[in-house]
């Protein structure tokens, strides 16, 4: 028999016990804890903006601050999935407090992310750092820059190429002319009318317009018994340029828009170029579609970002730069950066907007 005051003890347990004053979300969440510094900037953030996204009329929308606080703190948790997300405004104390008992369902939550936050991530992330500035925590006077790529999420083997385009274009360029030629030489003093188009201002309207009339002079035309094989193999030729080329040479086209000045894009994400990334786990380091994401920090804080379709670094630090004095209305007084954006005309646009204006002292480095 044990000793009484060896007598084991549990702590009141009664998960069915009705308490009369609810407990207070506020009163469960410690006073350091990193939602109330979330919920804390995020108040502090002007949002007419984003709340000029929405048209008005029907039913009351969730309020845009709350559908922010919520997507910050669910990425500040390793939470991404729109449907997790939802559950942690039922789940998580955190979340709750954040939203005010509110449960956005993962639709609302995508749309706010995928429709509405897009066109506005860029001015909240300045305000964000601008709040870094006035509390001392960063200064834009001082920045460190590199760039990374980032892989796209897109199927990396439905990719268009520049050089192919090219080349199938010149190729069929080429299978015109031989098809043309041939019909020059059967064909009749009266049926010898057909003009070739220049390579230059080749367009879909006038392969079809060729072809047709090449179609048509063969068909009317006629040769020898020795040289019918040979006509039979130039008309399948020119059926099937009549029922593809012309169709062939738009999809080119459309293809050389999306591309403009890039090499290569995808299929899936015509935004992303491919590029050579790091070897990965599996020591595979193919070519994948990406983007070049540049990247400015101060005092380990991310102050500014830009997005590229450019696989290399060395043209896009003015671009950036550009884009760092359009967001903060002015430049950093001294760049650091690696021997990847080593280039006279880096140096020379460093001199230009910075180190030129104060002389005996060098603000760029590069």
């Amino acid at each position: 028999m044990k000793h009484p005051r060896n007598r084991v003890v549990f702590k009141t347990y009664t998960p069915n016990q009705i308490s009369l004053l609810p407990p207070s979300l506020e009163e469960l969440i410690d006073i350091n804890h990193p939602v109330r510094v979330v919920n804390s900037v995020i108040d502090k953030l002007e949002l007419s903006q984003l709340e000029q996204s929405y048209k008005g009329g029907g039913t009351s929308s969730f309020h845009p601050r709350m559908l922010l606080k919520v997507l910050v703190y669910g990425y500040l948790s390793n939470i991404y999935s729109s449907r997790q997300l939802e559950a942690a405004t039922k789940e998580s104390i955190y979340m709750m407090w954040l939203s005010g008992m509110s449960r956005p369902d993962h639709n609302t939550i995508n749309r706010f992310r995928g429709q509405r936050l897009k066109d506005n991530l860029k001015e909240i992330f300045r305000q964000v750092v601008l709040l870094l500035v006035e509390s001392g925590h960063v200064s834009l006077k001082e920045i460190y820059t590199d760039g990374t790529k980032l892989e796209s999420a897109a199927n990396r083997y439905t990719f268009v190429w520049g050089r192919a385009i090219e080349t199938n274009k010149k190729k069929m360029y080429k299978q015109l002319e031989e098809l043309w030629t041939y019909t020059q030489k059967i064909a009749s003093e009266e049926s010898k009318s057909i003009e070739l188009p220049s390579f230059e201002v080749i367009d879909s309207e006038k392969i079809a317009k060729t072809v047709d009339q090449i179609h048509q002079v063969l068909k009317q035309t006629q040769v020898e018994e020795t040289q019918k094989a040979e006509k039979k193999k130039v008309q399948a030729k020119a059926t099937y340029a009549q029922r593809n080329w012309s169709s062939k040479w738009i999809d080119y086209t459309k293809s050389e828009e999306i591309l403009g000045q890039r090499s290569s894009y995808s299929k899936t994400d015509p935004d992303a170029t491919f590029m050579r990334l790091k070897d990965d786990h599996m020591q595979n380091g193919q070519l994948k579609p990406a983007y070049n994401w540049q990247v400015s920090t101060a005092n380990q804080y991310v102050t500014h970002y830009s997005i590229h379709q450019t696989t290399t670094d060395t043209t896009l630090l003015k671009e950036h730069l550009n884009s760092f004095q359009e967001q903060y209305q002015q430049m950093p007084e001294s760049i650091t950066a690696d021997a990847g954006y080593g280039s006279e005309e880096n140096y020379e646009f460093l001199s230009d907007r910075r180190c030129g204006r104060k002389k005996n002292r060098s603000l760029c480095e590069v």
